[in-house]
């Protein structure tokens, strides 16, 4: 099925589907219509921003094996320069359709998941690396309904989303290293394979929102993109196309990470409710407050959340999962007016927490009391009113130094505290403001024993850089390091700050350098999403934590240390 003479008998539908294009392009051009094929109009961007929330289904053949997908898949990887391959055989990956059934499927099931969940819209698996094609394609044999189970997966899920009122969207790698002409001296044919399944699937399906490219770092010369925006455009003109095909598009899409705040191009992070992009079985599940942080910070930072499940190999997305996204709708029934429809800011995002805006209203998500006091810094505003939307109330003091906001220990909100600002003007005339650190390692030097690839991304620095879209990362495997930083001079400091990513870490130390020798100052096993202690006061110029054992290797996103109140 995967040989040449198989996809070569294909070239003249794919031929005939670029001719309609073209046809239409002439149609469109005689009509005397004018547009920018290459960016979404901005009331469409603007509708898609204000949905703020949306599911990623990443489901194929694969569930089968529980591992990820596409990855997986053993054999060549052409288009990559690192030879590295999966764990599964391409003679057994390739095949996995033959046995796949998924009779417990229910399209209307999970859109149901995903708007009880509180999510606005629904982004899904059309193909992936691998070249399974989750639709009735005409232009391959590997496709779904040549599966035991028949049914076309796409056009089930299109037409629950549209009966549902759930926006929908569907992901598409340009990647296939199934296909055999791809990446070859063949590649144009390959090329228009891709635009013919891309117009079958902007055709066949009702109205689409999104398409979620998954390019891989190609270029806009190796997808055509240019003439495939245009045929996807003309087709569904009110689509959002994402930044993965060569071209900048409508929006950014940084991967398992919050984003920066970028409140000048729209954003969304894609991020896994466990850790594998499809199922896996007993993976590891975030916590509901994990989950609320990071929809927080990503709205704070004024980007979207498409949050991935990958359902099991009977169609049925897993219980646990459920019930994970089921409180998080629950928590967006009450506190949603601070997240739907808002703009991240004017207070940028922090360790404190972070702020959205709507109209005349600023919504402060406080994640972390720092102390008694939250201090913020001063808005070229007035604040004539404030509550508090997780119950109790607050004591808000502005001056022209600062907003000063403090709430009763008893009124504060495990998860997340929410007080709300009524303004005398507009908030989105503020500009963006940066919360001065209260760490005493912000911004200064660091090191560590181990980077993840030696890739600066994850360098130490990004640990003490107080934003929350960056982390330090070690290599895959690594079960002991250790993360140093330098305070430039000697420091007092009593308290630490520590947001680990995954929950790796199982046993740590503090350490001070004191006469050339490390002293221990604080021992612990855990630390998680939110660790805070306090101890004897230290003062020290050189102080790390030194990990000493972890399930996989430790991540951390903050490490602050704080000086002694006065």
């Amino acid at each position: 099925m995967s040989s040449n003479s198989h996809f070569k008998s294909l070239t003249a539908v794919c031929v005939g589907l670029a001719m309609c294009s073209f046809a239409a392009s002439i149609a469109a051009g005689a009509a005397g219509k004018s547009r920018d094929y290459l960016n979404a109009d901005q009331q469409d961007i603007q509708a898609w921003r204000e949905m703020k929330f949306g599911l990623f289904i990443h489901w194929g053949p694969v569930s089968l094996k529980g591992t990820e997908i596409g990855w997986s898949r053993g054999g060549q990887r052409r288009g990559r320069r690192d030879k590295s391959t999966g764990s599964i055989p391409v003679e057994i990956y390739d095949n996995l359709y033959k046995q796949f059934n998924p009779v417990e499927f229910d399209a209307d099931e999970w859109v149901q998941i995903a708007k009880n969940a509180g999510m606005k819209y629904l982004v899904f698996t059309s193909k992936h690396h691998d070249g399974f094609s989750m639709f009735d394609s005409k232009l391959t044999d590997y496709k779904i309904t040549n599966s035991p189970f028949k049914r076309d997966v796409v056009k089930e899920l299109a037409d629950a989303c549209h009966k549902g009122g759930l926006k929908l969207g569907f992901y598409y790698s340009p990647v296939d290293w199934y296909h055999p002409d791809y990446r070859t001296e063949d590649h144009a044919r390959y090329i228009r394979f891709l635009h013919g399944q891309l117009r079958e699937i902007c055709s066949h399906y009702g109205t689409i929102d999104i398409v979620w490219f998954d390019g891989l770092g190609g270029t806009a010369e190796d997808w055509d993109s240019e003439n495939l925006f245009k045929m996807i455009r003309q087709l569904q003109p009110h689509v959002i196309i994402n930044n993965r095909a060569g071209l900048p598009a409508d929006h950014d899409t940084p991967e398992q990470r919050i984003g920066k705040f970028q409140s000048d191009r729209p954003w969304e992070t894609c991020m896994t409710i466990c850790r594998q992009w499809a199922w896996k079985p007993d993976d590891e599940m975030k916590s509901f407050a994990q989950c609320i942080r990071t929809l927080v910070n990503v709205v704070g930072g004024d980007g979207n959340f498409l949050f991935n499940v990958g359902p099991m190999p009977d169609g049925r997305i897993e219980p646990q999962q459920v019930e994970r996204l089921r409180e998080m709708g629950a928590w967006l029934k009450e506190y949603g007016s601070s997240i739907y429809a808002t703009r991240g800011g004017p207070i940028k995002p922090g360790p404190w927490g972070a702020s959205t805006y709507s109209g005349d209203m600023i919504y402060l998500h406080i994640l972390d009391w720092p102390d008694e006091t939250l201090r913020l810094p001063p808005i070229a505003k007035r604040i004539v009113a404030s509550s508090v939307l997780t119950g109790g109330a607050a004591v808000v003091k502005q001056t022209q130094e600062a907003i000063e906001i403090s709430v009763p220990k008893g009124d504060r909100h495990g998860i997340d505290a929410i007080v709300r600002l009524e303004l005398d003007g507009p908030a989105g005339d503020i500009a963006p403001i940066d919360l001065p650190s209260a760490s005493l390692a912000y911004n200064k030097k660091a090191r560590a024993s181990n980077v993840y690839q030696k890739n600066r991304r994850y360098g130490p620095d990004k640990a003490f850089d107080d934003d929350p879209a960056t982390r330090w990362a070690t290599d895959s495997g690594t079960k002991q390091a250790w993360l140093e930083v330098n305070l430039g001079t000697a420091k007092k400091f009593n308290r630490v700050r520590i947001k680990e990513a995954y929950d790796r870490v199982q046993a740590f130390e503090l350490e001070y350098k004191n006469n050339g020798q490390w002293k221990t100052c604080l021992r612990g096993t855990t630390l998680g999403s939110d660790y805070a202690q306090t101890f004897e006061p230290v003062t020290a110029r050189q102080v790390r934590l030194n990990i000493l054992e972890s399930t996989q290797g430790p991540t951390i996103w903050e490490f602050q240390l704080i000086a002694p109140k006065k």
